[in-house]
């Protein structure tokens, strides 16, 4: 995938106010609109500059893009977490389709285009089914942010205080972030991808209306040790070629404190071991999986380099025999 630049597409500056970035898009569009304009790639370039101006008159949407860096048409592949943090209002789009843009804004904003019915959390820890309808024209926008949790919290429950930074422009039209920080409680069992809600946090309502709701989506932070694959959770645990060989008892620690592992004599390296309703608290629960791979000394010492030949001389074992042949 390749960046998009913009800026240079409306041919102004990064700083550009809003009304530059207006008169910008209009006189750009009246050009190259395909009904008036004779140029070979107008109906490509209109379709650009819908694109850039989708983002780039959008507070929230500008401030995110201006997050990215890069260069116009560089290899480009978004962090997984390059929103996080970032508070969105609204959704859909005022102009054109998803389908008239590339793939470049479908991966950074084309999901924000449609929020429809969800299971979530409310910020009380209780269970929440499907959009919440808005009865009153003049209620309060719902806002929308992607925040990051660590693994542990989904496993214990925690109280957190996040930073949420949302984009506004000041009284002359250029941009302006602005941060809040909110104090989260983090129900125990919440998994990636379902929403947390806190209740008339999001935009005020007008003329005494009731505010709009904040949605908090959920996604974990990289974790060094573990791999999260729904409510399932992965680890990958190194063990010695006798432990796996013999067999052993280790004690592992876990997400969820530490267990205790049986590893079977035989195991070889590769194998996935599994500790049923070890992974993230639900209804049923997930499980933790352990998948194994053999680490082998060095030969550092003539105390190991000697085991090492003793073993070769007592074994049959031909590592290469698959190949039809002893490797000589």
């Amino acid at each position: 995938m390749e960046f998009k630049d913009y800026y240079a597409v409306l041919g102004v500056e990064r700083d550009a106010t809003q009304e530059e970035i207006k008169r910008a898009y209009r006189k750009l569009a009246r050009k190259y609109h395909p009904d008036v304009s004779h140029e070979a790639d107008a109906e490509a370039r209109f379709k650009a500059l819908g694109e850039a101006y989708e983002v780039l008159k959008d507070p929230e949407k500008r401030a995110a893009y201006d997050g990215l860096g890069g260069r116009e048409g560089e290899r480009f592949e978004a962090p997984p977490d390059w929103d996080a943090g970032f508070e969105f209002s609204g959704g859909g789009y005022t102009h054109g389709e998803s389908a008239d843009f590339s793939d470049f804004f479908e991966t950074l904003f084309g999901r924000r285009g449609a929020r429809g019915g969800f299971s979530g959390f409310d910020a009380a820890g209780g269970f929440e089914r499907g959009g919440r309808a808005h009865g009153h024209a003049l209620h309060g926008e719902d806002h929308h942010a992607k925040v990051l949790i660590e693994l542990e919290d989904a496993y214990q429950g925690a109280t957190r205080t996040l930073s949420l930074q949302r984009a506004e422009f000041d009284p002359q039209g250029h941009l302006r972030p602005r941060e809040r920080t909110l104090k989260v409680r983090i129900p125990k069992g919440v998994k990636a991808g379902q929403r947390i809600r806190l209740a008339g946090q999001g935009g005020p309502g007008a003329n005494g209306a009731a505010a709009g709701d904040l949605y908090l989506e959920v996604e974990f932070r990289p974790h060094p040790r573990y791999r999260v694959e729904g409510r399932d959770v992965a680890m990958t645990l190194p063990v010695a070629p006798w432990e796996a060989a013999l067999g052993t008892t280790l004690s592992l620690p876990t997400p969820g404190g530490e267990v205790t592992l049986k590893v079977p004599a035989g195991s070889r390296g590769g194998r996935r071991l599994r500790l049923k309703g070890r992974g993230i608290p639900g209804t049923p629960p997930g499980d933790l999986y352990v998948d194994l791979t053999l680490v082998t000394p060095p030969a550092d010492s003539e105390a190991v380099a000697a085991a090492y030949r003793q073993l070769a001389e007592a074994s049959a074992f031909d590592p290469r025999a698959d190949l039809g042949g002893n490797g000589s």
